[in-house]
């Protein structure tokens, strides 16, 4: 009987971490695909006015970007009427690489939860539900701490901890792209990755416990 325990005390914490491994991930990808939060950043943010191009280019380039970042077979960035420095390039690529992780991390954790959820449904037992959503809170807890900070010196932290180069020091001359990327946007997809993050938490808190009242 205790090591029946162990054993589904183990798989509660493991399916749990992949639950908070896919919502997190999950989170990433609906950012990153999520391109009306761009459109409605040119007119707040006032990209045409600081960057010199027209609505139509601006939403051009930032499709090229996503659609690049997205798709696993376009190996090479072209941005519609923008030069690109070979810094910039190798940059770009490097948050693709950032991204195209994510996706396989959601594919794989989605995959993985699938196959736990069932089991653990057979079962009736949810207790992986309530450890999820414990696992998965600390995440946008510890992430608005510094979101809450300087936004400017996060973002710079962030740089330079994910990169081990300092090409995403872009020169707006000769990658005049970082014209239409303000820092702002970037903390709007934080905030609502951790927004994301937050929401999929407390759904799993909220169906764990109807799960274990009605099988009570």
């Amino acid at each position: 009987m205790n090591r029946e325990r162990k054993k589904a005390g183990f798989t509660d914490l493991f399916l749990a971490f992949c639950m908070m491994v896919f919502l997190i991930s999950m989170a990433v990808v609906i950012t990153l695909e999520f391109r009306p939060l761009y459109y409605r950043d040119i007119k707040s943010l006032k990209i045409e006015e600081t960057s010199g191009y027209s609505e139509e280019e601006i939403r051009a380039n930032y499709d090229a970007l996503i659609d690049y970042n997205v798709s696993p077979f376009q190996d090479k960035l072209i941005l519609p009427g923008l030069p690109m420095s070979e810094e910039g390039e190798i940059h770009f690529r490097e948050v693709k690489q950032i991204f195209q992780f994510f996706l396989k991390l959601f594919l794989i954790s989605a995959a993985a939860v699938s196959v736990g959820a069932v089991g653990k449904t057979r079962k009736k037992e949810f207790r992986y539900l309530k450890w999820a959503g414990i696992m998965t809170l600390t995440v946008p807890a510890i992430l608005a701490i510094p979101v809450s900070m300087r936004w400017d010196q996060v973002f710079v932290w962030f740089h330079e901890i994910v990169f081990d180069n300092d090409y995403w020091l872009f020169d707006p001359v000769t990658d005049p792209v970082i014209r239409i990327l303000p820092d702002e946007f970037f903390l709007h997809c934080a905030l609502l990755i951790v927004f994301i993050t937050a929401f999929g938490a407390i759904g799993c808190l909220i169906l764990w416990k109807k799960k274990t009242t009605a099988c009570k």
